[in-house]
């Protein structure tokens, strides 16, 4: 769900976009918001500001981070451009369709319906169905068999991924057999 679907880091990068625009603060990378992934906000401040600061100030920038965070997610989760459309295709061809999220149940149900796309999945596993989080694969397994699809790659299951946090080359060194940006102009089958 969370940079396949959704684009989570959309309202993430946006705030850390205000925050350095805030204090005059120039990137010296184009994707700087990178240095962030899997970081607390705190740990990620001084990382932006390419220099050291106290505990203070990177607590005070990373709460004020959060605020503009707060502000831009309350007008609802950013889908992947074209997903929707992609989806629906899905559906329409009767393509076996399921979510596998390291979310809770809560979550996923919530970011889904306010993105108007629960009820084109068939299956949804979240966290509290599994034993293990990802990267194991407990999560893809369980949302295969609840499809009755068998997991194996041989029986037309392809990992393709989406670069919305991650660069093809760690997408593929990860596994996926290709990446694509977003799914606009992608078809089935992609």
């Amino acid at each position: 769900m969370d940079g396949v679907l959704i684009d989570s880091g959309a309202h993430h990068r946006a705030a850390w976009r205000a925050l350095l625009d805030e204090l005059g603060v120039v990137p010296a990378e184009p994707d700087y918001w990178r240095l962030t992934i899997g970081r607390p906000s705190v740990e990620a401040v001084p990382l932006l500001l390419g220099r050291e600061t106290s505990w203070a100030e990177a607590q005070r920038l990373a709460a004020r981070k959060q605020e503009h965070y707060r502000r831009l997610a309350g007008g609802g989760p950013v889908l992947v451009r074209g997903v929707a459309e992609f989806v629906t295709d899905l559906a329409a061809r009767s393509v076996p369709r399921a979510v596998a999220s390291s979310a809770s149940r809560h979550d996923v149900d919530t970011l889904l319906t306010r993105a108007r796309l629960r009820d084109r999945f068939e299956v949804v596993v979240a966290a509290e169905d599994v034993r293990h989080g990802k990267p194991d694969p407990e999560v893809y397994l369980l949302a295969a068999g609840r499809l009755g699809v068998a997991p194996e790659r041989s029986a037309g299951m392809r990992a393709i991924g989406v670069s919305t946090a991650h660069t093809e080359a760690e997408l593929r060194a990860a596994g996926a057999e290709r990446a694509v940006e977003d799914f606009e102009g992608v078809s089935w089958p992609a």
